[in-house]
């Protein structure tokens, strides 16, 4: 069994930033990667990175997140992040970042719904894809050692402490373990609840709820305005800063806030601005791919759906997941120790009930840095431990596949489109979501494929058993 200091889990820009901030601070971790490299760069591009690039300071930035995110923000916590805005994007640029510019060479800055003043920026529709990029090339610098098609599916713990992580070597079929002593989730969210598990298997939630963390921020699932729902296309929030705007089918403007309420409406990107079609430029191709729609001649219809989540393991300023126990009647916040949380897999109080455009990809890397800091800082003053929990862990993951293998109940297919249309009904009647969930799990999954090796339906069915179990934190959170 190999055994790591720390070991982070994801693919993406949370992930990434954990490793290097991780190896930087003198322990190189080991990242476990179930999508594979370049993954991460897939994600939707729902907005760019926000920063008080043209500001004195941060406040204006702090004060537009706790107007839009409400009570349930961390006031620390979001001025902690809104500060790191401009270090942030100056690291990227000193890494190779191509960001889009204005007249005199500063990065441009576009307005934004919930801005006071313009401050998204990036690289257009790719920056989500740019910066994974730059974050997988400092990793690769680093030495830092990449275990991709890893399936994750169990943390173990000893009395509140990780002792290391259970994975399926999807190419080979067989049980991995890793003893650890520090473990980061920073994988995707789990908006693939509402469409399919690949635009977000929420494995990071999972593996915390296996942990016995209760996750917080879940009764709150942000919508993205800017949503072609049936073809799968979400249009970053920077084009409404570039000369794109939404509007009701007689050609009135609107804001976001009306296209979120239901209002009937369309995007229209015709008076683009010239110098920034180039940046918007894969929109305009999948658009026209899929819909077939010219976005210089027609509007497109919108139908807002869900693009990312904010759901997930509380943790405090450093990254450590917390949970609340009972002593003498008060409540007290514990930390899990060796277990860390960052970006989507965490719930930081950054965003409240609705983020503002640029927080989140601002926030996956602020609090990637913050979690990679601190775990290689304490996991060297620790020791490794609970190899008897790791060996019985392995046993019982084995037995759940083997059971997924040889049982019997519905197809992949007909499971995930079950726990989609229960996850929708949860807003009306939370009873009735939680009943067709537990039927769901209890019907078990059928697979067609009951090989070992690279089976991908295998690895579809235990992201599927990880998804309902997050359904049910979702419901019963609301």
């Amino acid at each position: 069994m190999e055994s790591r200091e720390v070991v982070v889990i994801g693919s993406g820009p949370a992930a990434l930033r954990a490793a290097i901030a991780c190896s930087d601070a003198g322990v190189v971790p080991l990242v476990i990667d179930e999508l594979g490299i370049g993954s991460g760069s897939g994600a939707p591009p729902v907005a760019g990175l926000a920063a008080s690039i043209d500001e004195l300071n941060a406040q204006s930035h702090t004060e537009d997140t706790l107007a839009a995110g409400g009570e349930f923000c961390n006031e620390s916590i979001v001025s902690r992040t809104c500060n790191e805005g401009v270090p942030t994007l100056a690291e990227l640029e000193r890494w190779g970042l191509a960001l889009r510019r204005r007249e005199g060479g500063l990065p441009h800055a576009a307005p934004a719904p919930g801005h006071q003043v313009p401050r998204l920026t990036g690289c257009g529709d790719s920056t989500v894809r740019e910066v994974t990029r730059i974050l997988e090339e400092q990793v690769i610098k680093r030495g830092i050692q990449r275990n991709a098609d890893h399936l994750p599916l169990s943390i173990v713990s000893d009395n509140n402490q990780v002792r290391g992580i259970v994975t399926l070597n999807i190419s080979t079929g067989e049980i991995e373990p890793f003893q650890t002593k520090a473990v980061i989730l920073a994988s995707e969210g789990h908006q693939g609840l509402w469409s399919n598990p690949n635009e977000g298997s929420g494995t990071g939630a999972a593996l915390a709820l296996s942990a016995g963390i209760e996750l917080r921020g879940m009764g709150s699932t942000p919508r993205h305005p800017l949503t072609l729902r049936d073809c799968g296309i979400h249009i970053p929030m920077d084009v409404l800063g570039s000369g794109g705007r939404i509007r009701r089918e007689n050609g009135d403007d609107i804001g976001p806030e009306e296209a979120l309420e239901g209002e009937s409406c369309v995007l229209d990107l015709r008076g683009m601005d010239p110098d920034a079609k180039a940046w918007f430029s894969q929109t305009s191709l999948r658009i026209r791919d899929r819909l077939g729609l010219d976005t210089t001649r027609d509007v497109i219809p919108l139908s807002p759906g869900v693009a990312y989540t904010t759901g997930g393991a509380p943790c405090d300023h450093e990254g450590r997941v917390i949970f609340e126990e009972q002593n003498t009647g008060d409540s007290v916040s514990l930390w899990h120790t060796g277990l860390y949380a960052a970006g989507r897999s965490a719930n930081t109080g950054m965003h409240g009930i609705s983020p503002l455009p640029g927080n989140i990809l601002l926030d996956d890397l602020v609090s990637g840095k913050a979690a990679g800091v601190h775990a290689a800082t304490w996991s060297p003053t620790n020791l490794f431990g609970g190899s008897t929990q790791i060996e019985q862990a392995v046993k019982e993951a084995s037995e759940r596949i083997t059971l997924i293998r040889e049982g019997e109940g519905m197809t992949v297919g007909n499971f995930a489109s079950k726990l989609s249309s229960a996850i929708s009904t949860g807003s009306s009647s939370k009873d009735a979501a939680l009943a067709e969930i537990h039927n769901i799990k209890g019907s078990g999954i059928r697979l067609t494929d009951t090989s070992k090796v690279m089976n991908t339906e295998m690895v579809e069915a235990l992201r599927l058993h990880g998804l309902a179990s997050v359904a049910e934190a979702i419901i019963t959170s609301g």
